[in-house]
């Protein structure tokens, strides 16, 4: 791969060059916003915004029942191997850039009824790989969010929102994105939800979902691609309790169903129960240890045979409280996999968690390997460190040592993605690096790069190396 370290290195000081500009920018606008309010510092109050800012609070709340929203989104995506780690598969230089676009409003019907939307535009230019045209693709524009909200049902203390909404519940690591086959341009799910308080900070969620593969099934977008959000149409459920009575301990628990029924036709579908739970908290009422803990286990059927499935994620961390914010952490992730010969499926499934939880590289790999974002059969050990050089800087590094519970594919090729070797559990090591800049409340940027080096899970000709890297820009009204 020394013929093409130089992109990254390319990459690499394209975003110090812009982060040095933006920087540079920011104090300068600094040092004039003091000037400027010396001179207005004798004006009343409220008279002392400009017209941006008079603008941006119109825009936000331009009548008493009606509030706007609005984001812009630049990203400039570079990436190496990511699909084959191979140098000579053909497929290796990734670059384009990508542009979203998203307006929503929020209406006011009573105190306690409230209707929301959002549009959502996002659009690509393509400059590689070598087997996509060079072009710009403009895509179409989809709802991501067509709800009805509505508080205090029924006089109880009983929320319900039906329609399409964000459901989110812990870390996302079971239940964030519901189009997974979607690249993050929507998270959405079609669901009915109602969140009960049973308690002072004590919350049940019962949600039902009827999720289409077609993103034009339950409302057509503009320009309408009929592109497929998912991989399969989906039906589930999710009971979830949550307890933040406690201080020093905060109390999970959920039983999740989800059934998926392949687009393509002649395909087995899954039906899956998961059961499970997390607690989190300061350890040992330490103001600077906390952590997280939390585990599932998983019944009924998948690929056709039965399921017998578990998973646990548990971090901790060391928080200095210092100036620089300075925090240590570490993970232990263990997804079981599926045992070769055993008659069933041992394989957990990350339901609708299949997003770029830790890396954007693997979740490419098992896109290959379990279909689109779905990562299992996985053992990973994962140290690093974040702190803020200043209030708007942010910096995380994380390091993670990558294995496979099994090797069910062993000697399988892919010609359009990784092989497997026969007997190989060690998936590979990975470096990241996540750099955050809070130019203004309404302005951030960020640089994410990663590196992987496959291990000899993968066949000997697709061990070379990959990266992903990008710059984003993002302005919020």
């Amino acid at each position: 791969m020394v013929h093409n370290m130089p992109k990254i290195y390319v990459f690499i000081a394209s975003a110090v060059i812009l982060f040095a500009a933006i920087a540079a920018a920011q104090e300068a606008t600094q040092q004039a916003s003091q000037k400027v309010e010396q001179l207005i510092s004798s004006q009343p109050a409220g008279e002392n915004k400009n017209g941006m800012d008079k603008f941006i609070d119109w825009f936000h709340n331009p009548t008493p029942w009606l509030s706007m929203e609005a984001d812009l989104k630049w990203q400039w995506f570079n990436a190496w191997n990511i699909d084959r780690f191979n140098d000579d598969s053909g497929l290796s230089n990734w670059n384009y850039t990508l542009n979203r676009f998203r307006w929503g409003t929020k209406t006011k019907i009573t105190d306690d009824i409230e209707f929301n939307h959002r549009w959502v535009w996002e659009f690509r230019t393509w400059d590689g790989p070598d087997s996509r045209q060079k072009e710009v693709d403009f895509d179409e524009i989809v709802w991501d969010r067509f709800n009805l909200t509505v508080r205090n049902l029924g006089g109880m203390p009983l929320t319900m929102v039906v329609g399409r909404q964000d459901i989110i519940f812990g870390t996302g690591w079971l239940v964030l994105e519901g189009t997974n086959n979607d690249e993050g341009r929507t998270i959405f799910f079609d669901a009915l939800r109602f969140t009960y308080e049973l308690q002072k900070d004590k919350t049940l969620d019962l949600i039902f979902i009827d999720q289409k593969a077609d993103s034009s099934a339950w409302l057509r977008p503009f320009s309408d691609g009929h592109k497929l959000v998912n991989n399969t149409d989906q039906t589930g459920a999710i009971v979830y309790y949550t307890d933040k009575s406690r201080p020093n301990l905060q109390l999970e628990g959920y039983f999740i169903y989800k059934h998926d029924t392949p687009v393509a036709s002649g395909s087995v579908g899954d039906e899956i129960y998961t059961l499970g739970g997390a607690l989190s908290g300061p350890l040992f009422k330490s103001e600077h240890w906390k952590y997280r803990a939390e585990g599932a286990v998983q019944t009924g059927n998948k690929d056709g045979h039965s399921l017998r499935a578990f998973g646990t994620i548990d971090t901790l961390e060391y928080h200095f409280n210092d100036k620089y914010k300075n925090v240590l952490h570490g993970t232990f992730e263990y997804l079981s996999g599926d045992k070769p010969g055993s008659g069933r499926n041992e394989g957990f499934d990350n339901l609708w968690g299949k997003w770029p939880q830790w890396s954007v590289i693997n979740t490419y790999a098992y896109w290959y390997e379990n279909g689109p974002g779905a990562s299992t059969n996985l053992a990973r050990l994962n140290l690093g460190h974040s702190f803020c050089p200043t209030d708007k800087i942010q910096i995380s590094t994380d390091y993670h040592l990558l294995f496979a519970n099994e090797n069910p594919l062993g000697g399988t090729t892919n010609p359009g993605g990784p092989s497997w070797s026969s007997g190989g559990k060690f998936r590979g090591q990975l470096f990241s690096l996540l750099l955050k800049y809070n130019v203004t409340k309404n302005l951030l940027a960020y640089y994410q790069f990663e590196y992987f080096v496959p291990g000899n899970y993968y066949a000997e000709p697709d061990r070379d190396p990959a990266y992903f890297s990008q710059i984003s820009i993002e302005y919020t009204f």
